[in-house]
């Protein structure tokens, strides 16, 4: 059975338009040339191979898609070398980690997304590898939604939402190992999180930057908010450090879910899904407030451990917040909003 896509309550942008998101997936054992001739036949458009390790396919019918082979995850700028320490033991050599090459679709509606399903079965098929078929690939899929609002309360709330479901989210995806151990989707430090989930926790948009700069002064995180507030305020971002790799753009940067292409029981709508779970709590400020409560208290006590057992207990109670009672994008119309239970 086909795993649908859930829609999030938001589905337009403050300009009213709808949002959109950007997708890049990772893999090996298949080149450039090979998975650009893929979304051709897929989508239409034109293929340009600027070289073997990069291909633009242009004006398909859902836009433009880069094909290429993704230099950085090789991070070699400035601290790269110490994020893939710990894999020295074991393989030896930093070298011997295989740098993926990346699909970079265009910027899609989430009724669109099923579309781009089609596709990773159709890499499959071409023998693609993903994150599970080596342990030196650590392969990831990045999902890039579009921001419905750019205040602080918005963009503060769906903080708060993904950091009370990491662990539950970290657990459900089954991080590969590779990956937690290369420092590229680091978690979020404890203390930052407990104190942004409190609920009294409410700067305006200036201060939520500032402190989350100055916690996380790096783009290695599980959700990387750089992005988002380079393009928000750049001088500010720019102002705290410099980073080349940093594209602004009106997104969240998730980062956290494993690409496990040789996997025919993977799905993008699985991870998309969690996501969805994330931006349902955000919109419920009761549940989202009284979760906050429970963290800080749990944290107090040295009893996060048992988190994401405690996150189950509150989707089995509100099922809206992670099933398909608030609508998928088979059910454009569905409106219902999340239950409101502690559980």
């Amino acid at each position: 059975m086909t795993t649908p896509f859930l829609l999030p309550p938001l589905r337009t942008t403050s300009q009213g338009t709808p949002r959109r998101v950007g997708v890049e997936l990772e893999f090996a054992d298949l080149d450039a040339p090979s998975a650009a001739a893929c979304v051709h036949r897929l989508f239409g458009g034109t293929v340009t191979v600027e070289n073997p390790h990069r291909c633009l396919v242009t004006e398909t019918r859902l836009g433009d898609f880069t094909v290429e082979l993704d230099m950085r995850s090789a991070h070699k700028g400035k601290g790269g070398a110490a994020i893939l320490d710990p894999l020295r033991p074991l393989w030896g050599n930093i070298g011997s980690l295989v740098m993926p090459f990346e699909i970079a679709a265009p910027p899609v509606t989430v009724e669109q997304m099923p579309e781009l399903e089609e596709m990773v079965a159709r890499l499959r098929a071409l023998g693609a590898a993903g994150t599970e078929a080596s342990p030196l690939f650590a392969f990831g899929l990045h999902f890039n939604p579009e921001v419905a609002r750019t205040d602080g309360d918005y963009l503060l709330d769906m903080l708060k939402a993904f950091l009370l479901l990491a662990p539950w989210l970290r657990r459900e995806i089954r991080v590969d190992v590779t990956r937690r151990l290369s420092g590229f989707i680091a978690a979020f430090p404890t203390p930052y999180a407990a104190k942004v989930v409190d609920p009294a926790y409410r700067p305006d948009l200036g201060g939520l930057i500032d402190d989350y700069l100055a916690d996380n002064p790096t783009r290695n995180r599980e959700l990387d908010l750089f992005p988002l507030f380079a393009h928000l305020d750049r001088d500010r971002l720019a102002a705290a450090m410099e980073d080349p790799h940093v594209r602004p753009r009106p997104t969240f940067h998730y980062r956290l879910p494993n690409a496990r292409l040789s996997d025919p029981a993977w799905s993008l709508a699985a991870d998309w899904n969690r996501w969805v779970a994330v931006e349902r709590l955000a919109a419920d400020r009761a549940l989202l407030d009284g979760l906050g409560t429970e963290y800080r208290r749990a944290g107090d006590a040295q009893q996060l451990d048992g988190w994401a057992d405690r996150i189950d207990a509150v989707l089995a109670a509100n099922p809206g917040i992670h099933g398909d009672h608030a609508g998928s994008a088979g059910q454009a119309d569905g409106t219902d909003g999340p239950a409101r239970q502690a559980g």
